[in-house]
Parts: C-alpha cells; structure tokens; sequence
C-alpha cells in the first residue's frame, strides 16, 4: 500500500519535469508527512480543449467517484489494487478517460512484525521525483449550487501492486511506478483506459522499481524534514527473484 508520502519538489520544477502546460494557481505546501484526503499535486491531460492540455492541479487524496452522493467513503479509496482496478465500480470509470501521474519525493512504507511496526522511507536512487500511476475524479457536490467554485472537487487514487525485489521484505504492495516511457500513454485520455493498459504499465514498472532505494527512519509523526533522516543503512530495492 502506500498511505504516507512527502512532496518536497516546487511547482516550476514538477512543470518542467512533465511538460505542463498549464500550472494551477494554489499547489499544496512541502510536506513531509502526507495523509489521505489531504491535498496533493496531480499530473492530468484535460479534454476541455482541442487539443488536450497537460495540467498540474491538486487534487483531495481519496478518490470519490461522480455518483457517490457524498465526500466521504464507507471504506478507504486513497489506494486501488492494479489486479482488479479494472472490475471496481468506485475506480473503473476513471479509469477509463481520467487517469493522473502522482509526483511524489519519496513515501513511507511500514514492516510489521509481531505487534512492532518499523517505517521505511522509499525514494529514487537518483533524487529525481517519483511518477505514480493515479486516476482521479471530479466530485459534484449536489448541496451547493451551480455558481459555488467550491462546488466541484478534485479527488485522486494512486495505484498499487505487488511489492518487487527486497521492498517486498517490508510490505506485500507497493505504488505503481511509471517509467518515463508510459507517461503519455497513461495520461491520454483518448488511450482505451482498460485492464489491459493497467497490466502493462505494471510490468513496464519493474525497471523503475528497480531503481528505488530504501532506509529506515524512526516513528512518523509530525511534519518535518527530520521524518526523513535515516537512522540505519540504506538498501536498494533490485528485482524480484
């Protein structure tokens, strides 16, 4: 799963990094500790114009699908299985046309043995941001009225799959890293946004998952550079066996 992580990289260099064309005016703060259904950077292609535009929106991490009748959910949608993304009725249908790119710096990930539960910090071995497949969904909310600009939310889901290489010592999942090469197939959303698609942008994800490294750092709690500070030796992730 993924259910923590930090976003340290400033708007301009997520822009240059994915080619935006269009940069939202309030993006949320750096944050090391990152929580569901608080607000995150999104990468989207938007079909209001011809042609599409690539944007950098926030975005409420917790996807609401457009017929649930309110914001909050009776069970957790902050993530959504690769295997099955495709069968859900909460995710399929952003699957289909609304599919998103989560930049993020690195995330936490947690080790449970017995009751003792050790965090991990996963990044990039070259500091780069990593790029996680998402979908999002635009939520009506049908209490305010049609000229209300909060009327309309922004929600996002970022993917999982099974953990690759050591990673898979800490946790069984592990968010679904997109290498730079599936970035625009991903993001088209005239690109058939089926199963099919999602089980190739996971085997695509093996090699960038290759290149992750990872320590651990002592209980997250608090937002703060500190929270990631390693406190024993850093591993690299490799490929699974």
């Amino acid at each position: 799963m993924c259910g923590r992580f930090i976003i340290t990289d400033s708007a301009p260099d997520l822009a240059a990094m994915f080619d935006i064309e269009h940069e939202a005016g309030e993006l949320p703060e750096p944050s090391w500790n990152v929580k569901p259904t608080e607000q995150i950077p999104i990468v989207l292609e938007s079909m209001k114009s011809d042609p599409v535009v690539r944007r950098l929106e926030p975005a409420r991490w917790s996807l609401v699908p457009t017929f649930s009748p309110e914001l909050t959910a009776a069970f957790a949608t902050f993530n959504a299985r690769a295997e099955t993304v495709g069968e859900k009725p909460t995710f399929r249908t952003a699957l289909a046309k609304t599919r998103a790119i989560v930049p993020v710096a690195g995330y936490y990930e947690w080790q449970t043995v017995g009751t003792v539960k050790t965090p991990y910090f996963v990044h990039s071995d070259d500091g780069l941001p990593l790029a996680l497949a998402g979908l999002y969904s635009w939520w009506r909310n049908p209490t305010l009225g049609p000229d209300d600009p909060a009327r309309w939310v922004l929600t996002a889901t970022i993917l999982t799959a099974p953990a690759q290489g050591s990673l898979a010592d800490i946790h069984d999942r592990m968010p679904v890293v997109l290498p730079e090469e599936c970035w625009d197939r991903w993001l088209d959303p005239h690109a058939d946004g089926d199963q099919a698609l999602v089980d190739a942008v996971v085997e695509a994800s093996t090699e960038a998952a290759a290149g992750l490294a990872f320590y651990q750092v002592a209980p997250v709690s608090g937002d703060a550079p500190e929270l990631i500070d390693p406190v024993g030796p850093e591993r690299e992730v490799g490929y699974s066996a």
